[in-house]
């Protein structure tokens, strides 16, 4: 059992409360009204976090956690926890290109996650807590593999396990996992706190990214 499903099921997060209302809180589809809006992959580890970090960003208007870069269609938590789908936790961030560019959201990216580790992020391992970004298009393509090659030539890290592929699907995780930070404040601090995610990212990255 990896450590985010050990720590949900000490904290008292039943599953058969999570299925039963995982089919009604799925966040709807951000409203954008006239304004242009384009979509950005990325996976970070707990998608709990990565929602967070994205959220905070003027800009973005709305990041779904789902998972990502996996055959198998309509995945649930529980298969993709288990490391067997080939899919990876990640978030679905929506954004309006006139307030906050891919390429910004690709440079806030780096500073959310640790590249130097395969398949694990903090305390969480396996191949689902891998790391990546999933471009769409030429343009974003052209962006993620020039700020990798970037990050990779400055010899910062001796090697980056980031993973950079274009996109081939994203499912909404369970409504549960939607907001989570939002709806169960006290205990998302308690699990990344505990994780040492901060703890880290200052360690490698010096101040949070902004």
């Amino acid at each position: 059992m990896n450590s985010k499903l050990k720590w949900l099921s000490i904290t008292g997060l039943a599953l058969g409360i999570s299925l039963a209302v995982a089919g009604s809180n799925d966040k709807q589809p951000t409203k954008s009204g006239s304004t242009k809006v384009e979509t950005a992959i990325f996976a970070g580890g707990c998608f709990w976090c990565t929602e967070s970090d994205f959220e905070k960003v003027d800009g973005v208007l709305e990041a779904v956690s789902g998972y990502t870069a996996g055959p198998e269609k309509d995945p649930t938590y529980r298969q993709v926890s288990s490391g067997r789908t080939g899919h990876t936790e990640a978030v679905k961030v929506t954004f309006n290109p006139a307030k906050v560019s891919y390429q910004q959201l690709v440079d806030i990216y780096w500073k959310t996650i640790d590249p130097t580790v395969e398949n694990r992020q903090f305390c969480d391992s396996g191949s689902q807590y891998r790391t990546g970004i999933y471009y769409q298009g030429k343009k974003q393509e052209a962006a993620a593999v020039s700020s990798l090659k970037k990050l990779e030539e400055s010899k910062r890290f001796k090697k980056v396990y980031t993973e950079v592929e274009p996109f081939k699907n994203f499912y909404p995780a369970e409504g549960y996992h939607q907001d989570y930070y939002k709806k169960n404040p006290v205990r998302y601090k308690f699990y990344r706190y505990n994780c040492g995610r901060d703890q880290r990212l200052k360690e490698i990255w010096g101040k949070p990214a902004k």
